[in-house]
């Protein structure tokens, strides 16, 4: 009996065993099942929420749907495809990953979108390098955002929450299977990443992928290509390449070769020279919106500057520019040194990246003759790292907001006025006879222009042109005219020769001048060649109060600013130095080399790189420039 018992106990038993055992099998297969089906959903999120981002990203800026082909499309999901993977290696969570993606998109995606707005052109490479300055005029932007914006800022975020439901860390492996598979997630990726960037920046898989590498419309090539895939492609232009049969030694002795008699007799006997004294005035973002094409104003907005163009005595014309709506630094490179933005990377700030050492320069050769040589700048010291470019090109002193702080401001900046009062401030200062520079980059026209100013009443209206920003801008431009004609109207009276040239920067960024665009009945997004060159043309004048040299006459042309200091220092009646000598011969078959073109004297239109390749003159340029910024003995 107690056997039976026993059996029966143990029969139990063994089913009460059996029973555990089939409950856990199958609650083994309900964890594998929910693992599974998380893993399914994780893999899903690691697929789908890259190619969201990149949707998104672009959408701040453009429509990727419209603008953008499919196989192009293709191309950037792939970057951010990788990238997650990696990030999800790193990190070793996908929910993890997913979400320190989309966040950075989302927030540089809002930074493209404002750079762009402001300064009409997108986020670059070489932007890096203009961190301080961006930031030090920042608060003078309105950063009041579109709807569309909006929209776009609202599906981040619901993008975010669904990431932030993505529970998987691929449970179940070991902790050593799972190592490998984050190491594996890493290098993967890093190794395609790598090729991938290459690939991008291959020039025979650009023209087959059909990708638009023209840098001269960096916003036309972000549409096409991608911000991502643009910047990439940019990337390659950080670096500057040696020209083609570059060899130091020869450019050092064709530098020397253009050194003259008189130019050494000049330097040895400056004090024997006449030496007028010498004003340049690069006024921000001065401009002439009517090359855009015809407009009226209740009043003209520059009739000085109109009546000094009409003068016989008065040399002006058209000078174009390498740069847009910003990088003022590049303009007064080109014209204080003579070098081209022609032969540089698209984009970047000269002053920060090359000027590491003396140089050869205007204000140095100006110095050289006995000229004292002063710059002022009436904003912070350091945009642009003037405070620490401007000794090292010649300059003896250097006048900041800091020393103008009880000028008259119209707007937040310091008048132009202001600063022509300061000029004539020095030449009164200065000792009888002393030959004087002031080389003068104002602020007063800085952008944005649709603020409202209790100190600033705009007073031109332009017609049939709905715009408030058109209508502060022009105001601004009067305001200039106003205070020019006081200056030139004091030195007419004084008896120490002086001659003073006056130019703007750039053109204001595109979303002031794109109303006359739109008036003259041509589409935005459709510009020709020649059309978008039109945004890069400003006014300049040369005036003296003194008849000029037998030898110069006054001129009606085109030109670009790398050439400007010659017809500065022969309307002085001063001997050019070697550099200006060698570029007087490039100008008279090259009369205009920017970033942005080369033309001819014919009229004809080229890009950098089809001139290099093919005109000797041009090679010719780019060796000498190179030599000068990276290989001179200083």
């Amino acid at each position: 009996m107690s056997n039976d018992m026993n059996v029966k106990k143990g029969s139990r038993i063994q089913a009460v065993f059996a029973a555990i055992a089939a409950a856990g099998l199958k609650v083994r297969a309900f964890v594998t099942d929910k693992e599974k089906v998380a893993a399914i959903r994780a893999t899903l999120a690691l697929i789908t929420c890259p190619v969201i981002t990149f949707y998104l990203f672009d959408l701040y800026t453009h429509n990727p749907f419209v603008d953008m082909r499919p196989q192009v499309q293709i191309l950037n999901i792939i970057f951010y495809e990788l990238t997650a993977i990696l990030f999800a290696g790193i990190f070793g969570k996908i929910r993890t990953a997913l979400m320190i993606q989309s966040s950075a998109f989302m927030v540089i995606g809002l930074a493209n979108y404002y750079v762009l707005k402001f300064r009409s052109t997108p986020i670059m490479p070489w932007d890096i390098y203009s961190l301080s300055t961006a930031a030090s005029v920042a608060d003078n932007f309105d950063y009041t955002p579109e709807k569309d914006t909006l929209l776009v800022l609202a599906g981040f975020v619901i993008l975010l929450f669904l990431e932030s439901r993505v529970r998987y860390r691929g449970a179940g492996r070991g902790a050593g299977k799972r190592l490998a598979v984050r190491i594996m997630m890493i290098v993967l990726p890093t190794v395609l990443l790598h090729g991938y960037v290459k690939t991008i920046q291959d020039d025979s898989f650009v023209a087959k992928f059909q990708l638009y590498d023209k840098l001269f419309t960096p916003l036309v090539m972000n549409k096409r290509d991608g911000n991502v895939v643009a910047f990439i492609m940019e990337l390659e232009y950080l670096n500057v390449d040696k020209p083609k049969g570059y060899a130091k030694e020869s450019a050092g002795e064709v530098y020397q070769s253009f050194g003259t008699g008189e130019l050494e007799a000049a330097l040895k006997n400056a004090g024997e020279l006449d030496r007028p004294n010498i004003i340049v005035i690069m006024d921000e973002a001065f401009s002439d919106l009517s090359v855009l094409g015809e407009f009226e104003t209740n009043v003209d907005y520059m009739p000085f500057i109109r009546s000094l163009s009409q003068d016989e005595e008065v040399s002006s014309g058209w000078l174009n520019v390498s740069v847009l709506g910003g990088n003022t630094a590049n303009t007064e490179f080109e014209f204080l040194t003579g070098h081209s933005m022609a032969f540089l990377p698209q984009g970047s700030v000269a002053y920060q990246q090359y000027v590491k050492s003396e140089g050869v320069s205007l204000p140095a050769y100006l110095k050289s003759l006995g000229y004292s040589t002063v710059a002022i700048h009436p904003y912070y010291a350091d945009g642009w790292e003037r405070d620490r470019v401007y000794p090292l090109i010649g300059f003896d002193r250097f006048l900041s907001k800091d020393d103008m702080k009880k000028a008259r401001k119209i707007r937040k900046y310091i008048s132009d006025e202001a600063c022509f009062d300061r000029i004539i401030e020095l030449y009164e200062e200065k000792e009888e006879g002393q030959p004087l520079f002031i080389f003068n980059v104002t602020m007063q026209n800085h952008s944005g222009y649709d603020e409202t100013f209790s100190n600033f009443k705009p007073e031109i209206e332009a017609k049939d042109i709905q715009s408030k920003v058109l209508n502060q801008y022009l105001s601004l431009m009067k305001k200039t005219d106003e205070a020019f004609e006081k200056l030139v109207t004091y030195f007419e009276e004084q008896e120490e020769e002086t001659v003073i040239l006056f130019f703007g920067d750039h053109q204001p960024t595109t979303y002031v001048s794109n109303s006359i665009i739109r008036k003259n009945g041509i589409k935005i997004d459709s510009l020709s060649l020649k059309e978008n060159l039109l945004k890069y043309k400003v006014p300049y004048v040369l005036w003296s109060n003194f008849d000029l040299p037998e030898d110069v006459a006054a001129y009606k042309q085109e030109t670009s600013a790398n050439y400007l200091a010659i017809d500065v220092l022969e309307r002085c009646g001063l001997p050019l130095p070697e550099y200006q000598s060698f570029l007087k011969g490039i100008r008279e078959q090259y009369p205009v080399i920017t970033a942005n073109q080369i033309r001819d004297a014919q009229g004809q239109f080229y890009t950098e790189e089809e001139q290099v390749k093919n005109e000797k003159k041009v090679l010719q340029y780019q060796t000498m420039q190179y030599y000068l910024i990276f290989d001179l003995e200083k």
